[in-house]
């Protein structure tokens, strides 16, 4: 089985496709009885696949793959403690929960002068980066050369394919500036678990475009998530600054830090 499920592991890495592994490290000795959990058990879990492998009994491998497969959808690692069959607040067993997600995704919308200095930022924190515009004369690959894809396709319209594979890792980044193409890709960005929206825009554009987000339904909770307008209060005025003021917002936001983001501020964005 362990030949198999290292097989399976390597398979799932190669292809970036997400996969975790629990690992029993250390198991009390006061502990006895039937069938008990041993050091080196392991479990494997892609998400849609049945497990491989078992960590001693069925209550201790249900916990554990509830927990393992938060840990991959986090994009975490790191040991976790049970009862000997799963119990709560009980360090019997400890299991070490490996996960090997993919990188996680960036989808710009706009093919603007922002987007490529965004797009380059992004790649240095690790993200696979999708560019996407309706218009084929912008979006281009030739324009955009560090992202990983550029789509010629109505934002909206690409995440109604994708949007069910997003999760909290990702990020959404709405540059459009355009209401035909930035409200229908709020509203639909809405609609996914991504971790991180935001839209660009100044203070009216973002009054007007919230405006016309509640016209269309969207409730003033649902608006709350969007970060707009995006990124940090830096005092950004280059695309590059620019870009490293909406990464930074995404590091603060996923870490829980305290910090002066644009959305929470008052006053001109860009000061003399």
């Amino acid at each position: 089985m362990s030949d198999s499920l290292f097989s399976v592991l390597r398979a799932a890495i190669a292809a970036e496709e997400p996969v975790v592994l629990a690992t029993i490290v250390a198991v009390d000795d006061s502990v006895d009885g039937d069938d008990l959990p041993l050091v080196g058990a392991k479990i494997l879990l892609q998400p849609g696949s049945e497990p491989l492998g078992s960590l001693g009994n069925d209550d201790l491998d249900r916990v554990v793959i509830r927990d393992a497969l938060g840990e991959l959808s986090a994009g975490t690692t790191g040991i976790r403690h049970y009862g000997p069959r799963g119990e709560a607040r009980q360090d019997e067993v400890s299991v070490f929960i490996e996960s090997f997600a993919p990188p996680p995704r960036m989808l710009i919308f706009g093919a603007v002068d922002f987007t490529a200095a965004l797009t380059r930022v992004a790649k240095i924190l690790g993200y696979r980066v999708t560019v996407c515009d309706a218009r084929p004369v912008f979006a281009t690959t030739q324009r955009f050369p560090y992202a990983d894809e550029v789509v010629v396709n109505w934002p909206h319209r690409l995440l109604e394919e994708v949007g069910s594979e997003l999760g909290p890792r990702d990020a959404i980044c709405v540059l459009t500036h355009d209401p035909k193409f930035d409200v229908p890709a709020v509203i639909a960005a809405l609609a996914t678990d991504t971790g991180y929206i935001g839209a660009m825009g100044s203070r009216r554009t973002t009054k007007d475009r919230n405006d016309r987000l509640m016209a269309e339904g969207v409730t003033e909770a649902e608006i709350d998530r969007v970060r707009a307008p995006i990124g940090l209060d830096l005092g950004a005025r280059t695309p590059e600054e620019t870009a490293l003021s909406i990464c930074s917002e995404i590091i603060a936001l996923r870490s829980g830090r305290p910090v002066a983001a644009l959305k929470d501020t008052e006053g001109d964005i860009h000061r003399a």
